[in-house]
């Protein structure tokens, strides 16, 4: 009766931690708790992005050819700027957490803010890029509906002006100087390059702009965990927060280190 007592006596002792949860018995227990529940999310995750990339596979070893063609119009500058962005994203997330797990919480704070200072970045890149892509009609829109493929025309013509001027050049191409839909020397095979380009960038716009939904989901909860460390929340006791939106921020750099190669760098951009 008397360990029975020391347990219960034991387990109110442990009530008395300010970040212990009711429901656990120690913080090792609620920290490997919190951990299980953030892998078991994250690979909820890679279940939702593994469909998209199935999806990629399939297609992309279906129209290789296409594919390729299509990838070459994707500017591998911008794309390799932002996987270095990413990769110091990641660095100073590191640092975020190790220094949450040293106790040092003004810099937890600090080192979360450049986080999310990088993805802002990211963003950034990424938004003149989208723009781009957008004024030479390779972003969805109108001109995808039915058979048409005039925007396919009129992207590959906006592809050799920037060859032409060694990609300095904003001038976008005059729609008179592209071939019409009708054009007799189009016909079957001109719609199927379309439809098969048409595919290629309905996966790339769907995977990287999930991507950057869980980019803008990851800067609320940084920026929220950031203002707790602020106020002294996380100590060596007590740290899962931060190592979770770390562990949530890592996967979102793992899925563009994937994305990059795939869409960015295939046979086309190599001199195939």
């Amino acid at each position: 009766m008397s360990a029975t007592n020391q347990t219960v006596q034991d387990h109110g002792q442990h009530h008395h931690h300010k970040d212990l949860a009711h429901h656990f018995d120690t913080l090792e227990q609620q920290h490997d708790a919190n951990t299980l529940g953030m892998w078991a999310f994250l690979l909820t995750e890679v279940l939702f992005f593994g469909g998209l990339f199935a999806a990629y596979t399939i297609y992309r070893y279906k129209y290789s050819a296409m594919f390729e063609e299509a990838s070459n119009h994707l500017d591998i500058t911008l794309g390799a700027t932002n996987t270095v962005i990413l990769i110091l994203s990641s660095l100073t997330m590191a640092l975020a957490v190790r220094c949450s797990q040293t106790g040092q919480a003004v810099w937890t704070g600090r080192w979360l803010l450049i986080t999310i200072f990088f993805g802002l970045m990211f963003l950034g890149v990424k938004y003149f890029e989208w723009k781009h892509d957008y004024n030479i009609r390779l972003m969805p829109g109108k001109d995808w509906a039915g058979k048409d493929f005039f925007w396919w025309q009129y992207a590959k013509k906006a592809k050799e002006m920037e060859k032409h001027d060694k990609g300095h050049s904003h001038a976008l191409p005059d729609p008179k100087d592209v071939l019409p839909d009708n054009h007799p020397s189009l016909g079957i095979k001109g719609i199927q390059e379309s439809q098969q380009a048409r595919l290629f960038f309905l996966l790339y716009f769907c995977m990287t702009s999930l991507h950057a939904l869980h980019m803008l989901v990851g800067f609320v909860l940084i920026g929220i965990i950031a203002y707790f460390a602020y106020q002294g929340a996380y100590s060596p006791d007590y740290y899962s927060p931060v190592e979770n939106i770390g562990l949530y921020w890592h996967f979102v750099d793992i899925v563009w280190i994937f994305l990059f190669p795939l869409l960015y760098l295939l046979g086309a951009h190599m001199g195939h």
